[in-house]
This record gives structure tokens, sequence and C-alpha cells, in this order.
């Protein structure tokens, strides 16, 4: 056996013993919400030479979105200091509820906290989200942190894919992911694209907060607090070489600019499995062997191209759907909310969890709920 081969063996090894329980989820929204019908009378103000495309907005499948700024503030110009100032306020606002709420159902307390780790994608924070946050909270100065930047979409699950190593690496650790983005602060108006139409058709504002638990303990543990919701039985994740121009950021004079392809569907539709198929080859799997599937609501479109490639109803993705109807495209936050609707709904069984973005990237979770 060569070193690559053991280093393969080794990594198939740990994967295959990955048990780290998920003890809590915490989700928010702000204060503003707007309906449908409503952004896209205010879309076709803005971008009257798309007026011909108002079906792109009713066909969504999302009722309504909530935004960390009044309506007022969108139909401005803004510098990136502006978008920076809005951006790092409200993040570290619904942070804090996400974090309380998730170690408050944990039957925990902060200071149990021994690792947080933080991703976003839609604005900047130097010191990070979580160092803020620890200045408003009473978790331990020597909390371990790792601030994660740029998985876009796919952050929900590449995160969660993080904070579960770190669990399985720390026996009896309590390990805190959160995850929030503010889609709505990068709408910039002075940018005719369709591409801006088009994500202006979809994307809100959220965050949300997991409490997980490495079981197998140790000699200095801590309180275990509650019962677990589910466990994590495996991970992964895939790149598709040479998809950089599919969805991420172009940086612009006065904010982020969205990058979204009109290829992404063909992508999934063609080439999905050469992603998924091998993860669920190595854990033994095939999708009929799951009880549901929660999967990041990216877009209608995306949502019922998977049902058509995977072979699954649209009751299968009925959580997925839920979240996209009540909250639109949170980006990295909306896969959690998924999961948080799943375990609201006290289901049980054996899910896929999957998310994907920038890069173009996959990111897949067996659970255990």
């Amino acid at each position: 056996m060569t070193a690559y081969d053991q280093l393969l063996a080794a990594r198939d090894a740990a994967n295959a013993a990955l048990d780290i329980e998920i003890v809590s989820v915490a989700t928010a929204v702000p204060e503003h919400v707007t309906g449908q019908p409503e952004i896209a009378e205010r879309a076709h103000k803005i971008y009257p030479q798309y007026a011909r495309l108002e079906a792109l907005y009713t066909n969504t499948g999302i009722e309504r979105r909530y935004s960390v700024e009044p309506k007022a503030w969108y139909l401005e110009t803004h510098t990136w200091e502006e978008r920076a100032a809005t951006y790092q306020r409200n993040a570290v606002d619904l942070l804090e509820r996400v974090a309380i709420e998730a170690v408050a159902a944990a039957g925990l307390e902060l200071r149990d906290i021994d690792v947080i780790v933080t991703n976003t994608i839609t604005g900047l924070a130097i010191p990070t989200l979580e160092a803020r946050l620890m200045n408003r909270l009473a978790f331990r100065p020597d909390v371990k942190r790792l601030p994660i930047f740029g998985f876009g979409c796919g952050g929900g699950v590449a995160g969660l894919s993080r904070a579960a190593s770190m669990a399985q690496a720390q026996p009896g650790a309590n390990v805190m992911f959160l995850t929030v983005d503010l889609c709505s602060l990068c709408l910039r108006i002075n940018d005719p694209s369709l591409t801006m139409f088009v994500a202006a058709a979809l994307f809100g504002d959220g965050a949300a907060g997991v409490v997980l638990r490495n079981p197998a303990g140790g000699p200095s543990a801590r309180p275990s607090g509650g019962p677990a919701r589910g466990r994590i039985r495996a991970m992964g994740e895939y790149l598709w070489s040479d998809t950089e121009h599919i969805m991420g950021f172009d940086v612009k004079n006065d904010g982020l600019g969205i990058v979204l392809s009109p290829e992404l569907p063909t992508l999934m539709r063609e080439r999905v499995g050469e992603g998924l198929a091998p993860f669920l080859a190595r854990e033994g799997l095939s999708i009929k062997d799951f009880d549901g599937f929660l999967f990041h609501p990216g877009g209608s479109k995306l949502l019922t191209t998977l049902e058509s490639v995977l072979g699954i109803g649209h009751e299968d993705l009925r959580y997925s759907w839920q979240v996209l109807r009540d909250y639109g495209n949170m980006s990295s936050a909306t896969a959690l909310f998924v999961l948080s609707q799943a375990l609201a709904d006290d289901v049980h069984g054996r899910f896929l969890m999957a998310a994907f973005g920038p890069g173009f990237s996959g990111y897949f979770a067996v659970l255990d709920l």
C-alpha cells in the first residue's frame, strides 16, 4: 500500500467513525418582512428594462423575505463603508440571538462552549464576528475560534462539516456553529444587469446556530446538557473543475457584485451525480436508503432539477420547499433552517443534507434524526 493509499484509508476510517451529536438548532431573521409581490413591484421600478420577465418573481415559490434594513434603504446607493457598517451591526445582533437560543436549548451555559465556528460570505468584519460576539456574551475567553469566509450558499453544510470535525477531534467538547448571511445588503440598484434582477427575486437575510457534542466524553468533560436531536454520521464534498463562473461574487467599487450563471440548472442536471455518487458509495448508501432529504433551497428551479435527477418527489423535499416559501434563499443559513423545520416536526430516520456554493462545490451530510 502506497503512502497515498494509507492516507485515503485513514480518511475513510475517520469518516466511518464519525458520530457527532446535534444537540440544538436555532434560527433567526431580522424584523423587516416584505411579501414577494411588493418586492416584484419594487424590482420592476428599479429595472423597468426587465418588465417582460415578471413571471420570474411569481414562479420562485417564495411568498416573503426578511431584511435587516427598512425598504427605503434598498432604493438608495451605498458605499462599501455603509454596507460594512450595517452588516457588522446586524450580523452580530442576529448571531447573539441564535447563540443564546441554541445554548439554552442544548441545556448548557455559554461557558460550556469549547469551540465556536463562524461562517459568512455577505460582509467583512475584522475583528471577526465571533470575536465581537464574545464581547457581548459570557463565553470563556479561551474558546477556540474558527472564522470561515467564502463558502456561499454551501456554507451551512460546509461549516457544519468543519464544526463536526473539530468536535470529533475533542472528546467531550461542545462546539457551536454559527452562520449568518445578509444577502439583501448586496442589492446594488446602480447595477443594471440581469443577474442583479434575478438575485433580487431570490435572496433574503437570516442566521442560524447549532450546538454539536462529541459524545465520547473524557476525564475533563463539562456538563453534557440535553439529549441529542440527531447525529452526524458522514460528511463529504466535491468541487467541479472549471466552474468558477457559476456562482460567487465580484468585488465592485460599491460592494459585492453577485455572480449567478444561468448554466447552474444544466450543471446540476448533468453532473450532480459526479459529486454525490462517490460520497454515497463510500458510505455504502444509495438514494433509496434515505427517509428524507434536507437540501438547501437555492431556488425553485434548483429543487425541481434535483427532484428530477435523483428520482425523488416534491414531498421528499417538503422542508426545503417550506423554507423557500417562507424565507427565500438566505445563503448559508438556509440549509440549517431546513434542518430546524425537520427537527420541529419531530421526524425520525436517515436524512441526506446537501448544499451547493461557489467553486462550484457541493457539500453533503448523512444525518440520523
